[in-house]
């Protein structure tokens, strides 16, 4: 594994982010633990995404830097980068008429160059990515066939065949249903604890809360919060990120914080409730 003396592997320094001259995230500074599972939380528009793209060195900043290991990331070659870091888009949309291998295959473009045939060490990335996402029965199956939940474990597995310590994840549940997405969050999991360092952005706080060791929370392109899910997700910072009234219990099974919306009419009637209950004493 790579490591980088001089902090974090990757992280965010005073970068300015956006497309052309819209800005999205302005004087963003942010660092990810090494081997985490870190989760980025917050409102539609609030610059996740944008973020990560960052992350990925698929948006430069106009200002500041994102470094990977010690160095500015555009600094590196685009192969370089990612033998580095594996990243999986928010829409992936697969060649018509590719297999499930073929597709994870390609996860092994970064290694290939002019004159290099295809290897013993290449043919031994893609089966051990196939088999970590349990998509090695699937091999010979076109990509088009196959269910929402096995296509983003076929994706999953193309970025697993690059080798890399760190995958980015943009909002890699949507669509899916409940079964799926749980699916998909126990095999993120079971990465993590193989040692890769995993950020995704998700909508969902309560996977985010149970899965993530480390939450970053984002509000209007800024970083507001950040720690872990105990800290970080309170029925206050709820409020304050999301403007949604809530309580904040612990998950029954996992112990974390799970997150209960009161809504508008639970809201509208508690000072009522609360005169009812004053007027019995």
């Amino acid at each position: 594994m790579i490591t980088s003396p001089g902090g974090p592997r990757l992280r965010v320094e005073s970068a300015t982010i956006g497309y052309d001259k819209r800005v999205i995230c302005a004087d963003l500074s942010v660092a990810i633990p090494d081997r985490s599972f870190t989760v980025i939380v917050g409102p539609n528009a609030c610059g996740k995404s944008t973020l990560l793209r960052g992350l990925s060195r698929l948006l430069k900043p106009s200002a500041g830097q994102v470094v990977l290991d010690g160095a500015a990331i555009n600094s590196f070659k685009s192969k370089e980068v990612a033998r580095r870091v594996g990243l999986l888009p928010q829409t992936s949309i697969a060649p018509d008429g590719i297999t499930v291998a073929e597709l994870v295959a390609r996860g092994r473009y970064p290694y290939q160059g002019f004159g290099r045939q295809w290897t013993e060490t290449d043919e031994q990335a893609v089966l051990r990515a196939m088999n970590q996402t349990a998509v090695a029965d699937l091999s010979g199956r076109l990509v088009d066939e196959l269910s929402g939940g096995q296509r983003q474990r076929v994706w999953v597995a193309m970025a697993l065949a690059q080798h890399t310590d760190i995958l980015l994840l943009d909002e890699p549940t949507t669509f899916l249903d409940i079964a799926h997405q749980i699916e998909l969050m126990e095999l993120f999991t079971d990465l993590h604890h193989a040692g890769h360092t995993l950020v995704a952005v998700l909508h969902d706080l309560n996977h985010a809360a149970r899965y993530g060791t480390h939450l970053i929370a984002m509000k209007d392109g800024q970083v507001v919060a950040e720690g872990t899910p105990a800290q970080i997700v309170t029925a206050e910072l709820v409020e304050e990120v999301f403007g949604l009234p809530c309580l904040v219990v612990p998950d029954p099974v996992a112990g974390t914080p799970q997150v209960v919306p009161l809504g508008r009419e639970r809201t509208r009637q508690q000072p009522a409730d609360n005169t009812r209950e004053e007027s019995r004493k």
